[in-house]
């Protein structure tokens, strides 16, 4: 064997080489890119074909969130077999009560219904005749991942562009390429419904997906929250009430500066700022403009504000300051149920392993199984009979639903059942 015989070596065969996959292909228009709907008289066109084409239709929504004040709908997409993709202005119109009326009594495929729903109501449009969302879909067949992207490339085997989806949807006039993958977000919709549907199917999975899909629909809206500024992030920082009172003067009066402007809060004076001054409680607007975080333009344009807000928080009597914290109704964290009740934390350990199991066993996430609060509320206090019947009650007056209340009571009412005393223990 010769020195340049000696270097080389024959290929492993247990070696695979590593195989690059092709890249999908881009999802694209299939009608190219329609008009944006900004008049009276191409509304009601666009009417007029929702109303003589079929099946479901595909909606989505895109709002201004970070940029603007509330969760408006600033565009809103449809599209409907026979009538294409239509793209809509909701800004442009006074109501879209007439475009309400005929999309109520047509099945919707939303992608994250919940996320969409709220803004598209404040304009008038709810669904009457059920929905499908495309992202519960997901979830309940389990899927690891179910973002619109994701699950387009999974089922459909194409590819969807996603670089707008934190857009400023408020701007106008809106640039072509939003408009464009706007409209994307709604071209295979209906057929990635579709796909999925029958996943369900296969998998016995559609009933579940029917009560979920109802129980949507037929949800009430989102009661106010009381005490709003509480949930201002790093709130947890705050251990006086007269620093909770600052917290709770500057929110209001962040919130009502953005209001009027029209911005998202955030953009005006970010949380940071409310709690580094709750913290601070700075004298006078010298030492407020000391603060780091007050020195953004949002902050300095109204220093004179701000200032004068936390020195009305700083006067107020003892009996007007919040407390620190209020108490709820639900149960403490499950981190401290072992100190402050170790039956209460022994039924939890319990009943998460055997939810856990039986979650894995059906192939979908175990908070879409049964929701960890509801878990918590029953396993905490648990009725002083620990019936079936009883236990069943408990989650539906939490918002379980049939499927959920079948799969998970048998579990729950078998960890809340007392230990047995046994004779003659010590």
């Amino acid at each position: 064997m010769t020195s340049s015989e000696s270097t080389v070596s024959a290929p492993d065969p247990e070696v695979t080489p590593e195989v690059i996959p092709e890249p999908l292909p881009r999802l694209q228009l299939a009608d190219g890119l329609p008009p944006l709907i900004e008049s009276e008289e191409a509304l009601t066109e666009a009417i007029d074909r929702l109303r003589s084409g079929h099946g479901p239709v595909a909606v989505d929504a895109e709002r201004a969130s970070g940029y603007r004040y509330g969760q408006r709908a600033y565009l809103v997409q449809l599209r409907r077999a026979d009538t294409g993709t239509m793209l809509i202005d909701p800004t442009a119109f006074d109501d879209l009560t007439a475009l309400g009326d005929v999309l109520g009594d047509i099945e919707w495929v939303l992608h994250a219904a919940n996320q969409d729903l709220p803004c598209l109501a404040e304009v008038g449009l709810v669904p009457r005749a059920g929905l499908f969302d495309t992202e519960l879909a997901g979830r309940l067949l389990g899927f690891p991942r179910v973002g619109l992207a994701a699950l387009v490339e999974r089922q459909l085997g194409a590819s969807l562009a996603k670089e707008h989806s934190a857009a400023d949807w408020s701007t106008r006039p809106l640039p072509a390429p939003w408009l464009h993958y706007a409209a994307l977000d709604v071209e295979s919709l209906v057929e990635l419904r579709d796909a999925l549907d029958d996943l369900l199917v296969q998998a016995d999975k559609r009933e579940w997906a029917s009560q979920e899909f109802a129980a949507i629909v037929t949800a009430p809206p989102a009661a106010p929250r009381v005490d709003p500024w509480r949930r201002t992030s790093g709130m947890h920082r705050i251990r006086s009430t007269r620093g909770a009172a600052v917290v709770r003067a500057l929110w209001y009066a962040r919130d009502e500066v953005a209001r009027t402007r029209d911005i998202a809060p955030g953009r005006i004076l970010p949380d940071a700022a409310l709690i580094e001054a709750a913290l601070a409680l700075p004298a006078d607007a010298e030492a407020l403009q000391a603060l780091g975080a007050f020195r953004g333009r949002g902050a300095r344009r109204y220093t004179s504000t701000w200032s004068r807000t936390i020195a009305m928080a700083m006067v107020l009597p003892n009996s007007e300051l919040p407390p620190v914290s209020v108490p709820g109704d639900a149960p403490p964290p499950p981190r401290v149920w072992g100190d402050r009740d170790p039956v209460a934390a022994a039924r939890l350990r319990r009943a998460r392993a055997a939810l856990g199991a039986l979650a894995e066993s059906l192939e979908l996430p175990v908070e879409n199984l049964i929701a960890p609060d509801a878990v918590r509320r029953v396993l905490w206090k648990p009725p002083t009979e620990p019936t079936a019947e009883a236990i069943g009650a408990e989650l539906e007056s939490l918002g379980a639903r049939p499927w959920q209340i079948e799969l998970a009571e048998p579990i729950l009412t078998e960890v809340c059942q007392p230990e047995p005393v046994v004779v003659g223990a010590e």
